[in-house]
């Protein structure tokens, strides 16, 4: 819909100060440029077309149909012909006219109009200085004429020559200035939909964490405290009977109330928003490798090398990694050895943890979220995750990941 153009919601406001200025000075050259005592005359209707073009300037029908745009235009057209026609001197105001129309132009029509509407009024343009040059009646002798009319038709054609410049000038300006403005607002929707994207994902990555959550709370913590019920069960029963086989039943049962309350930790340090609690990644990793311990009895062995600290966000992936490593070695491997070695190489970060547990195909594994958790945050950082195992060969996970380049 066409709106009034005010000078805050003006697409660009000096365009809109430029069409002022450049009206404002076609009037005070009507009313105060006067080379001749018989050009005198009041110029109103001159002045009522100027006045006519500053009003339609403040409604443009931005958004209309194609014809209600032509029609403006043409209307502007008949306001810039009056304006200079009704004027023995109304070929001063033509460019600053003319000027503004093609501005306007610019802001209703896609190149090709623009192009058009720029060539109709360089055309009327020269039509008309050639059109006053041959009405001029020259005093003199016919040789002197001649002259002067040489003389005249050559300031035409600069002047032509002059105002076709500028009005490409002047078109190559808005042109930028609209590409430039179609470019922000191409990149802005880009961006919001980057957002948008990244919200999803994010809210998938959060899902699926979750679910993830709940199949380990359910695969050790639901287990262990069927198994706890399982041995209670037995001891009640035998307590009167048989002590010795109940106090064997309450001694699995504790040992599976242990499993549990390591399995509720473990769950409990996979939900915090900052699993490392401020501690180093060296007292992390060790954490871990202490918790694995008490769970399994096999303590990993740990090779960390750092010679720089490490941002956040890549200690959490390590920490992550080697948590879900040491969880999948617990439940699957069957190891008894863990290797785990952490060390910087100019500006990459290496990790690695490896058993020789009994293995698994890479390539038949395709349920797993933890494998894919892995991958999905060392791609995140802009790293590579690689995985190696194979049935009866254990198990090595790589990760490597970029660190920021130190200042030089």
């Amino acid at each position: 819909m066409s709106q009034p153009l005010k000078v805050p919601t003006h697409p660009f406001p000096f365009l809109l100060y430029l069409e002022w200025a450049l009206l404002g000075v076609a009037t005070l050259s009507e009313l105060f440029f006067v080379p001749l005592p018989r050009m005198r005359q009041f110029p109103l209707m001159t002045l009522l077309s100027i006045g006519g073009l500053w009003l339609m300037g403040l409604r443009l029908p931005v958004g209309q149909a194609g014809w209600l745009k032509l029609l403006y235009t043409g209307l502007e057209f008949s306001l810039i012909v009056l304006a200079g026609g009704l004027s023995p001197r109304g070929i001063r105001v033509f460019p600053f006219l003319y000027l503004v129309l093609v501005i306007r132009s610019c802001l209703l029509f896609k190149l090709p109009g623009r192009l058009m509407v720029t060539g109709l009024a360089f055309s009327a343009f020269l039509l008309t200085l050639l059109y006053r040059m041959q009405t001029l009646n020259l005093p003199g002798r016919p040789m002197v004429q001649d002259r002067i009319r040489f003389l005249i038709l050559n300031l035409t054609l600069n002047a032509a020559l002059l105002f076709g410049l500028i009005l490409i000038l002047v078109l190559f300006l808005i042109n930028a200035l609209l590409a430039e403005r179609e470019s922000r607002e191409k990149l802005a929707i880009a961006n919001e939909q980057l957002r948008q994207y990244a919200l999803r994902i994010e809210d998938q990555a959060t899902l699926q964490e979750r679910n993830r959550i709940a199949r380990d709370i359910h695969d050790s913590l639901g287990h262990a405290l069927t198994g706890l019920n399982i041995q209670l069960e037995g001891a009640l029963k035998l307590w009167q009977t048989n002590p010795t086989k109940a106090q064997a039943f309450l001694a699995e049962a504790k040992r599976l109330g242990s499993t549990a309350l390591q399995a509720v930790r473990q769950s409990v340090a996979a939900l915090r928003s900052d699993p490392l609690q401020g501690q180093s990644v060296e007292m992390a990793i060790a954490r871990l490798a202490q918790e694995f311990h008490c769970t399994t009895g096999i303590l990993p062995t740990c090779e960390i090398e750092l010679t720089r600290s490490l941002p956040l966000e890549v200690k959490t992936t390590v920490y992550r990694i080697v948590q879900e490593s040491l969880t999948n070695i617990c439940k699957y491997a069957a190891a008894s050895a863990v290797q785990i070695q952490l060390r910087t190489a100019k500006d990459i970060l290496l990790l690695q943890v490896q058993d020789d547990g009994k293995g698994f195909e890479v390539n038949e594994n395709t349920t797993g979220f933890g494998i894919q958790g892995m991958q999905e945050r060392s791609l995140a950082l802009g790293g590579h995750f690689t995985i190696e195992s194979q049935l009866g060969s254990g198990c090595r996970i790589l990760a490597k990941l970029p660190l920021p380049k130190l200042p030089s």
